[in-house]
């Protein structure tokens, strides 16, 4: 891990680390309307929530022709070991209301460091 020195506060932080993730919404509305969004981004740093950990996803601007949707202060759930060392995380969730619609979605995020 790498050390960070926060100046607010003069606070010593430890960079841990983030994860890549892609997806696409679950459709919406009928007939001509009807639509999806996709999207891709890279998690916030570790949260420690008991044993484990989760992640914070904050993205805006999921375009789709005249409209989009964010995916504001969304949490993956806890870390799932896939053997070596290393893990995914499960999100699921809905976008913000826009254009009178939300949409739901689930995905998983890409291992972290999968080079390393």
């Amino acid at each position: 891990m790498k050390r960070q020195i926060s100046r607010k506060r003069n606070l010593v932080r430890m960079q841990t680390h983030v994860h890549e993730f892609e997806g696409s919404t679950k459709l919406a509305e009928q007939g001509a309307d009807r639509h999806n969004h996709r999207f891709a981004g890279v998690t916030g740093q570790v949260i420690r929530v008991g044993n484990s950990h989760v992640h914070e996803i904050d993205l805006t601007h999921t375009d789709f022709l005249n409209h989009f949707h964010n995916l504001r202060r969304i949490r993956t759930g806890p870390a799932i070991s896939v053997g070596n060392g290393k893990h995914v995380h499960f999100v699921s969730g809905s976008t913000t209301l826009n254009d009178g619609h939300v949409h739901q979605f689930n995905f998983a995020t890409l291992i972290q460091q999968p080079l390393v």
